[in-house]
């Protein structure tokens, strides 16, 4: 197995521990980002997979994992995407594969929009610029004042594992364990309610222009069980991006790569692989369109 290193990064005053493995990066790397609640270390099934054949990188983002957690950070969209523009820099990455989960969709795809000439592919996993979105059932809670502080507040590990259990049974009780530690912590709690409170469709809604624009090459795998991002977004995302490729997985849940990491594996490894180190591809790779 590919040997992961993790090295600590100071992004504009934000320390933030980054997942570097695979080969040298020379200008080129599959950037992993995490949504909530997330961290880089969750990308490990899938990353040991591309790091077979291409530099990886995984950073957890702020107010996530072991990443500065302080109340002055910056949890908008905006911030997240400055923070991971921040990474990329340090590390010297020109051309940039994008493989994002959960909100590390807009947060990657807001930096996209603004740098789309570095862009050399994108990987939607259960994500996306999100269109005509209605927030589930803990992302209201969480958008609403007072409400979301006590939901926060009484919210212990067996709390979040019975909610995570109950919403995807198809994980097993080791990833269960690990994604309700994410969200253990009082500065992820706080990150939290101020990331889902200032986030807006208009946010969203003003991603599609410039992406749109850009024509970027693009894959999405998208769980059709999720009870968080309803599998409509899938067949929305042809909206920012008109040759994406769409593959949907009947049964599967919010975390696909993990509960199903070989069928994920089967679709994400080929179009990579195809994609690094060489060109831009003027019409998608053929592939199953739904």
């Amino acid at each position: 197995m590919t040997t992961l290193d993790s090295r600590l990064l100071l992004i504009d005053g934000v320390r933030a521990p980054v997942l570097v493995g695979g080969q040298e990066i020379h200008g080129e790397a599959v950037v992993f980002v995490h949504g909530n609640p997330g961290a880089g270390s969750d990308w490990i099934p899938l990353m040991t997979r591309v790091a077979e054949f291409a530099p990886v990188v995984a950073p957890d983002m702020p107010g996530f994992g072991g990443a500065d957690k302080r109340p002055d950070l910056d949890y908008t969209l905006a911030g997240y995407a400055a923070h991971l523009g921040g990474v990329i820099d340090e590390l010297g990455i020109r051309r940039v594969h994008l493989v994002a989960h959960d909100f590390g969709g807009p947060f990657a795809l807001t930096w996209a929009a603004a740098h789309a000439d570095r862009v050399a592919s994108v990987t939607l996993i259960n994500t996306g610029v999100l269109l005509d979105y209605r927030w589930h059932r803990l992302a209201k809670i969480w958008r609403t004042p007072l409400l979301g502080e006590f939901a926060q507040l009484v919210s212990t590990r067996a709390v979040a594992r019975f909610v995570l259990r109950h919403d995807n049974p198809r994980l097993s009780d080791d990833w269960v364990d690990q994604i309700a530690g994410h969200m253990m912590s009082d500065g992820t709690k706080r990150a939290v309610l101020r990331l889902y409170r200032s986030t807006s469709r208009r946010d969203m809604d003003a991603l599609v222009a410039p992406l749109r624009r850009a024509d970027l090459d693009a894959l999405v795998v998208f769980g059709a069980a999720d009870v968080y991002i309803p599998v409509a977004q899938a067949q929305r995302q042809r909206r920012a991006f008109p040759r994406i490729g769409i593959e949907i997985l009947p049964g599967v849940g919010h975390w696909a790569w993990l509960e199903e990491p070989d069928q994920v594996a089967d679709h994400i490894v080929p179009f990579l692989r195809e994609r690094v180190h060489g060109e831009p591809h003027a019409s998608p790779h053929a592939r199953r369109q739904i």
